[in-house]
């Protein structure tokens, strides 16, 4: 035994360390930190060019306690305005592993839609995203893709309303769209729709590219059309500020779908306030990363909507914009 006693004796001090050692483990085991959550962010045109909706996303995200670089990593990528980049930059997110993806338009969601089916994606907007294919409905989408509507199909009859309200004796509108939009054929018929209750023809004039644009404005000229209506999609708004310069030009009344094209020269614009739903995308991704699936999160709709006028642009083009009509402004550009 006392030999025994020995040996217990002289191993004690070791042992002692050893739990001492083992016990401080457990404080460093629990204090490990927690993975860093990564959201892909993807955009069809430069990000220069909507800076507003971007930043309003940052902001919401930072309202909701997320901020970047130190709690949350975002991987920003822009297909500058070249759309066929954009499965080469939706497939670079996916093989980042990011937890959710942002998506900031139609046309980049179906990128991304075909590059996975399981990573989570968030739209900034769409116009109707159980006709794309993204959603089963809107109350369940069921699939890896919820976010925002846009409404525009359901809003285009709005803007030739406010039109005719503002141009006297409108009986001719051209209609610019990119055929190749997700939401077009939808904001056309609306159009038309509103176009026969109003007794006004439409001229149709599809812009896909660069050329385009100037053709569309010697077709609206060889018709002597009264005005525009511009119809949604990136590259249309990629070419805003050329567009509006052509519209003063040609002294062309416009009314455009984003307040982007009145703030670079154009008349009026009546939609959607994209800001609005880029900061609402964030709610998404907040309720996301708590564990909310996409497929159980309803596709919301526009609550804010916003009509702009730029009285200087209606200076250019020799017109008064009616008091009924500017009283209804949401803002004035002067």
């Amino acid at each position: 035994m006392k030999v025994a006693g020995n040996r217990w004796s002289a191993a004690y001090p070791a042992l002692a360390v050893c739990a001492v050692l083992f016990a401080l483990c457990f404080p460093a085991l629990a204090q490990q930190p927690t993975k860093v959550p990564r959201i892909g962010y993807l955009g069809s045109i430069p990000f220069s060019e909507f800076a507003a909706r971007r930043n309003g996303f940052r902001q919401a995200l930072r309202d909701l306690g997320y901020i970047e670089g130190k709690n949350i990593f975002i991987d920003w990528r822009s297909a500058e305005g070249k759309l066929d980049r954009l499965p080469g930059l939706a497939a670079e997110l996916v093989r980042l592993k990011v937890d959710i993806i942002v998506s900031a338009s139609p046309t980049t969601t179906r990128s991304i839609k075909d590059a996975t089916s399981t990573i989570p994606i968030v739209m900034a907007q769409d116009a109707d995203p159980v006709a794309s294919g993204f959603a089963a409905s809107l109350a369940q989408p069921g699939g890896n893709v919820t976010g925002l509507t846009t409404l525009l199909p359901e809003i285009s009859g709005k803007r030739l309303e406010i039109l005719r309200e503002t141009v006297p004796r409108l009986v001719l509108v051209a209609v610019l769209g990119a055929s190749t939009t997700p939401g077009t054929p939808q904001s056309l018929k609306e159009t038309e729709l509103a176009a026969e209750a109003f007794k006004v023809q439409l001229h149709y004039v599809d812009v896909l590219e660069a050329k385009d644009v100037e053709l569309a404005f010697q077709d609206a000229a060889k018709w002597h059309v009264d005005a525009l209506l511009i119809l949604g999609g990136p590259f249309l708004l990629s070419r805003r500020t050329q567009i509006a310069d052509l519209a003063i030009k040609n002294r062309f009344p416009a009314i455009y779908y984003s307040p982007e094209f009145v703030e670079d020269g154009g008349l009026m614009s009546y939609g959607v306030n994209f800001i609005d739903l880029h900061r609402r995308a964030a709610t998404y991704v907040d309720k996301i990363l708590k564990g909310a699936k996409p497929a159980d999160l309803p596709v919301e709709q526009p609550t804010k909507f916003e009509l702009v006028i730029n009285l200087k642009a209606a200076k250019q083009i020799g017109l008064i914009i009616p008091p009924n009509v500017l009283a209804r402004a949401d803002r004035v550009i002067r």
